[in-house]
């Protein structure tokens, strides 16, 4: 039995256990990095990035069809080369886990052990090969796998989650992608835009991450009239057959529906890697799901010497904040037994469909009705989304009523990416409705819409203009 022992062992080398193990080394501990699988990062090897390239090939595609509209006439159709497309995606994939991979060989290698681990206890990781580590503080950052729902196994070989798409070599004819979340609605949308004939399922009426109702409904009616989607389905049979995967359906109206599709696609969410840890050798305190109890400010799991970053924490699955989780854990890891607790960044969520969605802050569904003022601006007839044809859209934002600061918003419409960022650092600010008013708007620009809700907003908090008395 061979026994490592180190200050801090990091579980995980994806963004946030990279995150964590330079901050632990930075702040002058020694530790060691321990990954089961390649290393490389969920966002770069199947997430953010070869995501965000087929999003980029579909939506260059898509701009063609606009053209006429502008009085350009291009002649003949556009082809789109699947095996052409489905190259670039993994050239490009592979040149950003490249750099990823470069990192991580920057590290010396006695601080990077490739191995299972299972805790032993609160001190004490075993892993395969006969090797122990013996450590005063750890991080977990396992990261996420794709759920899959039992019913789809029905489909058998055809049968793939999301993280397969990009080992495509060419495009498939036919999809059925279950899960309208942000990955399912990313890859359903762009593969329609490529010629791929996509259905998508979901339950429950979501769309995205969307919770305002009104966005949503305006949510719906925007994807459902450019392809197939049912976000409440009413599945009823599910089948492996000769020609590939046949999917019995109730329509809208409850009448019978049935499809073949040459794939499915599960993207119903991502369950956190903690099942191989054995976590019941530790004292941590579990949840429901078995997640450890955790501080989100210092990350710390109840009064333990572990702590956790990252989508294994199911709290905020983003890569920025797996970034931020990784550092703040890694660092109160080496600083142990003293925790500092760091106050988190505004939440913010960008989902890359077309129209974009966008959700600043906690969102609709956690904020308290009787205390927000609700700002709203269509983006049909803002100046500037006319002009570039991009005027789909409906933001709302949301305003303390008692305070007069700004809450956050929730949107789908043109350029949500960075109406976004302006937002969320107006509320990780703390501004309110006048301060932001106060900021510049250039014209014409599809920020504009932003200052209409902002104004509107103010309108009801302040009432109806008083009427002065006749003199």
């Amino acid at each position: 039995m061979k026994q490592i022992t180190t200050e801090v062992a990091v579980i995980g080398a994806g963004t946030a256990g990279l995150a964590a193990h330079h901050a632990a080394v930075a702040a002058g501990s020694d530790a060691v990095l321990v990954e089961a699988g390649p290393f490389g990062t969920t966002c770069a090897r199947v997430g953010c990035m070869p995501s965000k390239l087929l999003v980029a090939a579909a939506e260059a595609v898509h701009a063609t069809g606009r053209l006429g509209t502008f009085g350009i006439d291009l002649p003949g159709t556009p082809v789109v080369d699947g095996p052409a497309v489905m190259a670039r995606v993994r050239r490009e994939r592979d040149r950003f886990v490249s750099f990823v991979i470069s990192g991580v060989d920057d590290i010396p290698a006695r601080q990077r052990i490739v191995g299972t681990a299972r805790f032993l206890d609160d001190h004490t990781l075993e892993l395969d090969g006969d090797r122990r580590v013996r450590f005063r503080s750890a991080v977990i950052a396992t990261g996420s796998s794709p759920t899959v729902l039992p019913f789809l196994k029905a489909a058998g070989d055809r049968l793939i989650v999301n993280d397969d798409v990009f080992a495509w070599t060419d495009l498939p004819g036919s999809v059925a992608v279950f899960g309208p979340g942000v990955i399912g609605l990313e890859l359903g949308q762009a593969l329609h835009r490529l010629g791929v004939r996509v259905t998508l399922f979901g339950k429950g009426g979501f769309v995205g991450p969307i919770t305002d109702p009104e966005v949503l409904d305006y949510a719906y009616r925007t994807f459902a009239s450019e392809f197939p989607l049912h976000p409440d389905a009413d599945v009823r049979a599910l089948e492996r057959t000769d020609a590939g995967v046949r999917i019995d359906h109730a329509a809208a109206d409850g009448a019978p529906c049935s499809l073949t599709v040459d794939h499915v696609i599960a993207a119903t969410g991502r369950t956190p890697n903690l099942h191989r840890l054995k976590l019941r050798n530790t004292s941590l305190a579990l949840d429901h799901r078995g997640i450890p109890l955790f501080d989100r400010e210092t990350l710390r799991c109840g009064h333990s010497n572990i702590f956790i970053a990252g989508d294994v924490n199911d709290d905020l699955p983003l890569l920025h904040e797996a970034a931020d989780e990784g550092r703040i854990a890694g660092d109160n890891a080496a600083r142990f037994p003293q925790s500092t607790g760091v106050s988190r960044r505004a939440p913010l969520n960008v989902v890359f469909s077309d129209p974009q969605i966008a959700i600043v802050g906690r969102g609709f569904a956690d904020l308290d009705p009787g205390r927000t003022v609700r700002g709203r601006v269509s983006f049909e007839d803002q100046g500037r989304a006319r002009m570039i044809l991009r005027n789909r859209g409906l933001l709302h934002l949301y305003v303390d009523a008692d305070t007069r600061r700004f809450a956050g918003l929730e949107m789908i419409g043109p350029d949500a990416e960075h109406l976004a960022h302006l937002a969320a650092w107006a509320l990780q600010a703390g501004l309110t409705v006048d301060d932001m008013l106060a900021m510049p708007f250039y014209h014409p620009v599809v920020e504009e819409g932003l200052r209409t809700a902002l104004r509107d907003a103010r309108e009801q908090l302040d009432g109806p203009p008083r009427v002065r008395p006749a003199a």
